[in-house]
């Protein structure tokens, strides 16, 4: 069984993925997969570089992530040619790992699980859920990002309503690291009755 993790950005995926990891689910992570297909060696970083120039590339020949995001950011044109060529890597990528997890159930963890159309991959969807204020006041200490930088991020993902509307399971998140452990381990042990009650 396929689990989504989903939610926005300060909401706690994190905190509740690493949690269920260490209930002894494999947790493959949208995240991870992202930096992987850009590795030195990998034909994706080849095609940036020869696309966007060696500048693009650090002095020891990885990715520069922060010029990338400059590029990109400024030129709707360039996000669209780097997500068309990295998103089917990025897929394929997690396709693999999540066929060779060997846990009852897989997570598999993506802030967009919506917008990418991951969730059809998934049998289940779990959200992790704070209101907005609480997303902006946690990122903002976090990142150390001004309230309108966090803002955009905010509003460039799924809404609060629409990632709630995708949700098979909700995890309330605007309290205590305690008490979203507690919701994770009771969320666990359902998804492993489920898994024994409709076995794959």
């Amino acid at each position: 069984m396929l689990v989504g993790l989903t939610g926005g950005i300060g909401s706690g995926k994190s905190a509740a993925a690493d949690h269920f990891q260490s209930l002894g689910v494999d947790v493959v992570d949208a995240d991870l997969a992202s930096r992987a297909v850009v590795e030195p060696g990998q034909p994706a970083l080849t095609e940036i570089a020869k696309h966007f120039g060696t500048d693009i590339l650090d002095s020891e020949g990885s990715l520069d992530r922060a010029a990338l995001r400059q590029r990109v950011f400024s030129d709707s044109t360039q996000r669209k040619w780097l997500q068309r060529l990295l998103h089917p890597l990025i897929n394929e990528f997690l396709v693999q790992q999540v066929g060779a997890a060997q846990s009852a159930y897989c997570l598999l963890v993506n802030p967009l699980l919506i917008e990418s159309g991951q969730r059809q991959w998934c049998d289940q969807v779990v959200v992790v859920d704070v209101p907005v204020a609480v997303q902006l006041s946690r990122t903002m200490v976090r990142d150390n990002n001004s309230e309108a930088q966090v803002q955009a991020i905010i509003d460039a993902q799924a809404s609060r309503e629409e990632r709630l509307g995708a949700a098979d399971f909700v995890l309330t998140n605007d309290r205590s690291l305690a008490r979203l452990q507690a919701q994770v381990e009771q969320l666990h042990n359902k998804l492993l009755d489920r898994c024994q009650t409709h076995p794959e």
